[in-house]
């Protein structure tokens, strides 16, 4: 088993808070990857603000999204035979009937690192 970074990302109202039903949805799947033994860190919410990016030559600007319009919303960690498996848990999320999206991106152990 490999570990995988699900990335949650919305572009719409960043603030909002999801809708009793929607936040059972979302708890559903998470007690579903749980249930499978796949969850290595269920992560944590991020606050829409403050935040800052650090940029080459000391460059400091507000917001981490200057040229995009999405805000990571989260993020958590998974176990998965390979991505194509990660893919699959991340197309049951239901982040994506809210116009969201999950990047999901393959974790490097120390000793998988070059």
């Amino acid at each position: 088993m490999q570990t995988f970074l699900l990335i949650f990302r919305i572009n719409d109202q960043p603030h909002a808070n999801p809708t009793p039903e929607q936040m059972q949805e979302r708890m559903n799947w998470l007690a579903g990857i749980a249930a499978r033994n796949q969850l290595v860190d269920k992560g944590n919410r991020l606050a829409a603000g403050p935040a800052k990016t650090v940029k080459p030559g000391n460059i400091v600007t507000d917001g981490p999204y200057t040229e995009i319009r999405e805000f990571i919303s989260g993020y958590m960690l998974v176990k998965a035979a390979d991505i194509a498996d990660a893919v699959t848990m991340a197309q049951a999320n239901p982040i994506l009937k809210m116009g969201g999206s999950v990047e999901v991106r393959t974790v490097l152990l120390p000793e998988e690192r070059g």
